[in-house]
């Protein structure tokens, strides 16, 4: 077997990050839009307020989950919101907990999509902004 060298992983390492970028964007504006649209602003807190989150943290829920998800897009200070989009999932992902494992379970799935998303958001915070990013979150 040959040797290989890090240089094909260094050459990809950025589009695999504008692809975890791209799908977690993609994912928090139409969560975020769901949730301004379909469940409105006042049903968004009326449901934090029933699972135990005072129901003004949806606002601001919502302002994060669509303007984080347009920023990761766009590419735009990517590392910090994949940070903070991976601590918001792991407290949503507690309302789910008691829900078990599936996301079919009853009472709004189980808390394995929440988790998934919130260690994906974790990766990319280490990963780095990846390919076409316009505002780089390093110190440069």
């Amino acid at each position: 077997m040959a040797h290989s060298t890090n240089s094909a992983v260094a050459d990809t390492a950025p589009y695999a990050a504008l692809l975890l970028r791209l799908a977690i964007g993609v994912m928090f504006l139409a969560h975020g839009l769901t949730k301004l649209f379909v469940f409105t602003p006042a049903g968004t807190a009326q449901f934090f307020s029933s699972v135990g989150f005072p129901g003004f943290l949806a606002y601001p829920v919502m302002a994060f989950e669509i303007i984080g998800g347009a920023l990761l897009i766009l590419g735009v200070l990517s590392r910090w919101i994949a940070a903070l989009a991976a601590i918001e999932l792991f407290v949503a992902s507690t309302v789910h907990w008691g829900n078990g494992w599936q996301f079919a379970a009853p009472n709004g799935g189980g808390w394995e999509y929440p988790v998934f998303l919130a260690v994906a958001a974790a990766a990319l915070a280490l990963l780095g902004d990846g390919a076409y990013a316009i505002k780089s979150s390093s110190r440069k």
